[in-house]
């Protein structure tokens, strides 16, 4: 269990909340996308300035609308990360998706070669002194001293990410004996990634793996148990044998395996609304502490009462006193900006969010790790 002592006031309450420690307020957060950003720019900036609750760290002028060309995958862009899977950005402010698969021909596997989990990341050369620098800024300001160093879809996705998805899920029906080699080789990529954070420093380790797709999983609960389950286990050991927290995101309807999640060492978990149902997800309140992902595709199209009903009704379904969850909501480029305010505004009286520590202090927000 990660102590209090030295953290700021909101990172004590996140910590409460999910150690079900009785928060005195339900930490929330909105996420707001790139291409939102460069969709609205000065409009949205003076939203996010007029709700200091939701974003305490924001200064006019934060975001550097000028420099969005030169940030990838900002601009449009085709290129290769270090396992050999190529990316194609189609919308600006978005991010890539991959076109290219290095293992798409069984026959490449023998002289394909992984990346070097200590000197380089999925998009190239390590830089362990950053990672340092940052985690005692962290640790310096009360913050939570977080990590992963992985990338979003760090393992199921990560297969198809090399393989392609309709290769991916012949492997898995025919039980081909060349799958179980690849997952032993990311797993081993992840395993050394992760122990480096821990020993470094990492109080909290996040992870994301898209498991889920509208209404199911794409593979059955028992395909996910033989390939998917065993290496979450062997990843997430470390962090259990320190008692740190392990955050899984994944997108997609997953109720047919949380259970298998919290099983693997997964602590808090962050589901959608939409594609898993909050009557489903309040099985599992107190159970494990959620950190509930509001349902973007309802945002884009709601009246201001939807809105102001959905999150008070989420709230309701999952809320305990003594905590266990964390609101969040992405607004995307297709989100109005009236509608960017009204779940800003709605999220900081249902969750009777504070005002800002003034002079300064204290401010960070809790961790969002999507």
């Amino acid at each position: 269990m990660i102590s209090y002592e030295g953290k700021n006031c909101r990172t004590v309450n996140y910590l409460k909340s999910i150690y079900f420690d009785h928060p005195e307020w339900t930490p929330c957060g909105v996420r707001i996308m790139t291409a939102t950003w460069m969709k609205y720019q000065d409009e949205l900036e003076d939203i996010v300035l007029r709700h200091p609750r939701i974003f305490p760290d924001f200064r006019k002028g934060n975001v550097d609308f000028a420099s969005f060309d030169a940030i990838p995958p900002v601009r449009e862009v085709v290129r290769t990360d270090t396992w050999g899977t190529l990316w194609k950005n189609i919308t600006p402010g978005l991010d890539s998706i991959a076109v290219g698969y290095p293992l798409a021909n069984w026959d490449a596997f023998d002289t394909w070669i992984p990346p070097d989990p200590l000197t380089q990341h999925e998009w190239g050369p390590r830089d362990w002194d950053a990672v340092k620098w940052e985690m005692e800024r962290e640790r310096a300001a009360g913050d939570l001293v977080h990590g992963s160093g992985l990338m979003h879809g760090f393992l199921y996705m990560r297969l198809y990410y090399l393989r392609g998805f309709e290769n991916l899920m012949l492997d898995i029906a025919t039980t081909d004996p060349r799958l179980d080699r690849l997952i032993d080789i990311i797993a081993c990529y992840n395993i050394v990634v992760v122990n480096k954070y821990l020993e470094l420093g990492a109080e909290f380790m996040c992870f994301g793996d898209d498991l889920g797709n509208q209404t199911a999983l794409p593979i059955s609960p028992a395909a996910w148990r033989r390939y998917i389950k065993p290496t979450y286990e062997r990843m997430f050991r470390p962090c259990r044998e320190r008692d740190l927290p392990v955050y899984l995101h994944s997108d997609g309807r997953i109720i047919e395996i949380i259970d298998d999640l919290i099983d693997a060492g997964v602590t808090i978990i962050n589901p959608q609304v939409g594609a898993n149902g909050l009557e489903n997800l309040k099985r599992w309140v107190g159970r494990v502490s959620i950190t509930i992902d509001l349902d973007r595709q309802l945002f884009p199209f709601a009246t201001e009462a939807e809105i102001e009903d959905h999150i008070a009704e989420a709230h309701a379904a999952l809320y305990l006193p003594e905590g266990g969850l964390d609101m969040w909501a992405e607004c995307d480029p297709d989100v109005p900006l009236e509608n960017i305010e009204t779940i800003c505004g709605t999220l900081e009286q249902v969750c009777n969010v504070p005002e800002p520590d003034t002079t300064g202090e204290n401010q960070s927000p809790a961790i969002e790790c999507t």
